[in-house]
């Protein structure tokens, strides 16, 4: 029988070679540390719907930045119901996604929908629509204000606004068409527009047509039709075609936006370029998610896009 002192001294040389080895890279394979919580980009996003090709180029920029950076992503489809889109995020909240994109419908009804989310550890950042500051990680999109203040002042400088009428087709479901809307009345307003009356299209092409359509038959004389957003612009240029009195100034390029252009119905239009808005969102997402610190906000500039600086859109919009 060994003593018990040579028994613990061959036991303990055992454990010290053993260690050796393994440290050198003999014998079994070393054990890999699972990997954290953080490493696990898993992305859910809230779109406002999937018919305007504004939020489909969205989800362009979106899918492809996941893809390069090895992040899963999901996108839900809220179809223009804010109700739905707190009942997606809700979802993912659910899934155990790691990372949040929200494209809001109603900035202030969501809040208690993101909190859930942050309040388990969920990174969220909001694209296009601002929330209510420190509600969401990062903000991601245009300042809509201060882009309604340009193109106003683009009318004003073009001498459009001084003693010229206008309307407006809008959503008012919409809190950012509001607020370009807001923005730019002031600004022409204030240089001697006159305002007529505002009309809800309500973020829907088909109903903006039909709402542009009676503005401008019960004021035949408009200038001009201001349209806060793609649908409103689509649907105002069907519903204008033809009419050599009011022009219009708006918001976001599609391929008919871009034939109302070449036919001198549409004067000028704001575009956002929201394929990159979808991409920063995921790499701010895929940052956050690692541990990074948050930008707090990600400026998209905007381009005033008018007859002489159309062309190098028609390949996006063909």
């Amino acid at each position: 029988m060994i003593p018990t002192d040579r028994w613990t001294r061959r036991v303990a040389a055992v454990v010290l070679i053993s260690m050796a080895v393994a440290a050198c890279g003999g014998g079994a394979s070393p054990t890999i540390a699972p990997a954290s919580p953080a490493a696990n980009c898993a992305i859910g996003m809230t779109q406002i719907n999937q018919t305007a090709v504004f939020f489909t180029q969205m989800n362009e920029g979106a899918n492809e930045a996941a893809k390069a950076a090895g992040c899963t992503l999901t996108i839900a489809n809220a179809n223009n119901d804010s109700a739905k889109q707190n009942s997606d995020i809700e979802n993912f909240v659910a899934q155990g996604v790691t990372g949040l994109i929200v494209v809001a419908i109603d900035v202030n009804g969501v809040l208690p929908a993101i909190k859930a989310a942050r309040d388990k550890g969920i990174k969220v950042v909001a694209v296009d629509a601002k929330t209510e500051d420190g509600s969401v990680d990062t903000f991601v999109g245009v300042d809509n204000s201060n882009a309604g203040q340009q193109i106003g002042q683009w009318v004003i400088d073009n001498g459009l606004a001084k003693g010229k009428s206008y309307g407006v087709v809008d959503a008012r479901n919409s809190f950012i068409q509001n607020q370009r809307e807001d923005a730019f009345r002031k600004v022409v307003d204030a240089a001697g527009a006159t305002y007529t009356q505002s009309v809800s299209g309500d973020n829907v092409q088909e109903k903006a047509a039909t709402a542009a359509q009676n503005l401008v038959t019960a004021q035949p004389n408009l200038d001009f039709v201001y349209t806060t957003g793609e649908p409103a612009t689509v649907g105002a240029a069907a519903a204008l075609k033809g009419n050599t009195t009011t022009k219009i100034i708006g918001w976001d390029l599609t391929k008919e936006v871009i034939g109302c252009i070449d036919d001198g119905l549409c004067l000028s239009i704001v575009q956002q370029n929201p394929k990159q808005e979808g991409i920063e969102a995921v790499n701010e997402l895929k940052s956050l998610i690692g541990g990074g610190t948050a930008k707090g906000f990600i400026d998209v500039p905007i381009t005033i896009v008018t007859k002489d600086n159309v062309e190098p859109y028609r390949a996006i919009f063909p």
